[in-house]
């Protein structure tokens, strides 16, 4: 087969929702062209004619996975968190985003929908509040796929048997509401803290 046909065969979409599927099997980690283009039965140096690089093809990765953060959140509590699931619905999803992210590729829809919230809210500063937000966001999502994967593959200390991420979910809506503070409304109440 030549690239010429093999371009024919396959769609940039195709490839992409392939790549996806493979990241939940392999992880990111694993996640290279060559197993992708092996998935697709073609070679590799087919799918540049799709993407002109790896990176290009995990910024694609990285745009679907947050493509499905609703962008009218009622509240920045309600669009961190849907944020959070969005990175939590593909395995090493929150790495893959981070990743993309801290090499300034893809779009910045989950920045957009933090920063639109927090707007609605009051916030002047609005635009530095949804960055920081974001890091906090990519970072824990980040820490609890990796609790969860060293735990599922028995790498954590040895001990009685504890959820791993139990009590995250209370961190992670004080982290987000201590870096929401100071809006003129923020949204968030005791009562959403509660466990």
């Amino acid at each position: 087969m030549s690239p010429d046909h093999n371009s024919t065969r396959h769609d940039r979409d195709g490839v992409a929702r392939a790549a996806l599927a493979l990241l939940d099997e392999v992880g990111l980690a694993d996640l290279s062209m060559r197993r992708i283009a092996s998935r697709l039965d073609v070679q590799p140096s087919a799918l540049y004619w799709h993407f002109s690089s790896k990176q290009e093809l995990l910024a694609e990765l990285a745009d679907r996975i947050t493509s499905t953060i609703p962008s009218d959140a009622a509240d920045v509590l309600t669009t961190a968190r849907s944020i959070r699931d969005a990175l939590f619905t593909h395995r090493d999803g929150a790495e893959l985003v981070l990743s993309t992210y801290a090499l300034q590729l893809g779009s910045s829809h989950a920045q957009a929908a933090l920063e639109r919230s927090l707007r609605r809210q009051g916030s002047a500063d609005a635009d530095e509040r949804a960055v920081a937000l974001l890091h906090f966001i990519l970072g824990h999502a980040t820490l609890v796929q990796q609790r969860m994967h060293a735990d599922s593959h028995g790498a954590l200390p040895a001990g009685e048997a504890v959820d791993v991420t139990s009590g995250l979910d209370r961190i992670f809506d004080l982290g987000v509401t201590g870096l929401a503070a100071g809006t003129v409304d923020d949204g968030i109440s005791e009562r959403q803290l509660r466990p």
